[in-house]
């Protein structure tokens, strides 16, 4: 077997390899279960070696179905704001602060009043919060880099550290426009040896340790890249390609990304840009999405129901489903309510103003997309949960009046996987 390129996955619940062909087809997956983030009210952090654990064991796991020796090339994609420090030995000096950890809330504040409104580095989660908070903390003493998760993975399997790409530190405060580290950070204190160079997703940036190809089975030979966040990956192993290509993730929250040829940021608006080399991935999450469905019904109770659901006739209901008050996008409003009134006595026709709702929601997501400046929607792929009700996806493709599919593949790992293979973004 010639042309092996592995994908690795390092989520919350656990880590995922893939690996594909030359041409992109899947030849193996492995996973391998990670324990929860320990979490004391707003801090949540997690021991990085075990990220590490749980990669080579998915990786010896996917030597049982293919030739290790054949991989060329290795990308790995993290959750996005997920950060620690390193030694200069790469060790990590603190815990890994996860995405959703958001204890740094002074940090936060500090940060709001240099950094320009359209950065991603705002917020009480965002790397640079986190990355402020660890340096108060002894353990920075010893600290050479800042790293993101997927740095961290990638920098031990080559053996060299400090390298990152431009969507996981967009967080960090990095400019993805000017592609710099831009001049306020310096009025935060933040020390520029501790950032990491920064290269475009998928960039090939080292050969792999010796040491660890040893261990892992893999061939001294092959090259570790660059990788991203765990949403952009997941965009990518949806294969969307083209400008106006979509992809909704149907979730506990309901998620859209727009393939764009310029950024859109609209900070106000909860609207912001991932760089994918000369193009972007623009998009924005709503508070609405399937938790705004079990605010009303059970699992089971929508399993039940689906059955009775007629897309071809609408209930004529205008409502704006949330599971409590607050939305970020397409309506910025955190005191807005949910509006799921009047409430007709069938519960088969409640549960598809529901959908139907949801559906308006989506649709108002990619027009205040297109109004700030991105390009007509082309199509719509699917990823999530959501999916698998088709008579919501009939109501969405009404709702958005493009095409409305299911994607074959949903797994970032695969993303990741893609991405080492064309050694750079779609």
């Amino acid at each position: 077997m010639t042309g092996v390129f592995l994908g690795i996955g390092v989520g919350t619940g656990g880590v995922r390899a893939c690996a594909v062909g030359a041409r992109g087809a899947k030849l193996a997956m492995g996973s391998v279960p990670l324990p929860a983030p320990r979490q004391d009210g707003n801090a949540l952090e997690q021991d990085p070696e075990l990220w590490w654990d749980a990669t080579a064991i998915a990786i010896r796991k996917l030597g049982r179905e293919i030739d290790l020796q054949a991989v060329e090339r290795v990308c790995v994609d993290g959750t996005s704001g997920t950060l620690l420090l390193i030694d200069a030995g790469g060790r990590p000096c603190t815990p890994g602060l996860m995405y959703n950890d958001a204890r740094a809330t002074a940090e936060a504040a500090r940060i709001a009043a240099v950094a320009p409104a359209d950065s991603g580095a705002h917020g009480a989660s965002s790397a640079l919060a986190k990355l402020l908070y660890l340096c108060d903390r002894a353990e920075a003493d010893k600290a050479r880099f800042a790293v993101h998760q997927a740095d961290w993975i990638a920098g031990r399997l080559a053996g060299h550290h400090g390298v990152s790409d431009e969507n996981n530190v967009l967080k960090l405060g990095y400019d993805p426009v000017t592609r710099t580290w831009p001049a306020w950070l310096e009025r935060l204190g933040v020390s520029r040896e501790l950032l990491p160079k920064v290269v475009v997703p998928g960039t090939p940036f080292a050969d792999i340790d010796p040491e660890v190809a040893g261990t892992l089975g893999l061939p001294p030979s092959a090259c570790i890249s660059a990788g991203t966040t765990d949403g952009v990956a997941a965009f990518i192993a949806t294969q969307a390609d083209a400008p106006g290509d979509a992809v909704t993730s149907l979730g506990t929250t309901l998620v859209v990304k727009l393939l764009a040829t310029r950024p859109i940021f609209a900070a106000d608006q909860g609207v912001y840009s991932h760089r994918l080399g000369e193009r972007w991935l623009a998009g924005g999450a709503s508070n609405s999405g399937g938790g705004a469905l079990l605010a009303h019904f059970t699992a089971a109770d929508m399993e039940r129901l689906t059955p009775r659901l007629q897309p071809e006739t609408p209930t004529g209901l205008d409502y704006y489903p949330l599971p409590k008050p607050g939305e970020r996008f397409p309506i910025a409003d955190p005191a807005l309510p949910a509006r799921v009134a009047p409430r007709p006595a069938e519960e088969h026709r409640f549960y598809q103003a529901l959908l139907e709702g949801i559906a308006g929601i989506e649709a108002l997501a990619y027009r205040r997309l297109a109004e700030l400046g991105a390009p007509k929607l082309r199509r719509v792929i699917s990823i999530g949960g959501g999916t698998k009700n088709a008579a919501w996806t009939e109501i969405r493709r009404r709702a958005l009046r493009v095409p409305v599919t299911v994607a074959e593949e949903t797994e970032a790992s695969y993303g990741a996987a893609l991405l080492a293979l064309r050694g750079g973004p779609p």
